[in-house]
């Protein structure tokens, strides 16, 4: 029971990385297709709120927008207190932080199944030989043919928890990489869009 115990672990947390790993390409891949429906039609527009309105609804460019288009609107309320450009980067960094953390989101199971899974693969096969070891001494027939057999069914555990582990390693790295590659893009857009506030005058970043 321990050892299909093992096994049924090492499956679910099989199942769960990859499951990660397909969830998080394709919300990367829609960052980067927003980013450049950003760049097309959001600075085209005659003004902030309607290069926010251009956006898709779900888009976090459009969130990151639509934050900076609220801090103008609200500015006056601060009754001079906080200059219009601090406010502005303080929310425009508040939206693309909430971004950030919404896209690391999964990338702990999948560090969690890299680091562990080698060790849970290692416990089956140590629990494996264990009572394969008892097995062949209760039974007082020690031969080759008798130890090798239980011993090798064992090693497989190792395996298969290694098995698991490095598409989990890899997949976080590749994913921690593309991650960062559509953040740059939405702070690019973040810091035109500050600029564009405060000037009133949405302009093409460079």
């Amino acid at each position: 029971m321990v050892a299909r115990g093992v096994l049924l672990l090492l499956l679910v947390m099989s199942v769960a990385s990859w499951f990660v790993i397909a969830s998080k390409v394709l919300e990367q891949s829609r960052l980067l297709s927003y980013g450049a429906q950003a760049s097309k039609d959001f600075w085209g527009a005659d003004n902030l709120s309607q290069g926010a309105a251009k956006l898709a609804e779900k888009s976090p460019f459009r969130f990151v927008a639509e934050a900076a288009v609220d801090a103008i609107d609200k500015h006056s309320a601060l009754n001079d207190h906080l200059s219009l450009n601090d406010w502005v980067v303080m929310r425009v960094q508040s939206a693309i932080d909430q971004v950030q953390g919404t896209s690391q989101s999964g990338m702990a199971v999948l560090a969690t199944v890299g680091s562990i899974s080698p060790f849970v693969g290692l416990f089956g096969t140590v629990w494996g030989i264990y009572h394969a070891l008892t097995a062949i001494g209760l039974s007082g027939q020690a031969s080759i043919d008798k130890v090798a057999g239980p011993v090798g069914e064992a090693l497989i555990m190792t395996a298969i928890g290694l098995a698991v582990a490095v598409p989990a390693v890899l997949g976080y790295n590749w994913l921690l990489r593309r991650n960062k590659m559509g953040l740059d893009v939405l702070r690019s857009f973040g810091a035109a869009l500050h600029v564009a506030s405060l000037s009133s005058i949405p302009a093409t970043p460079k």
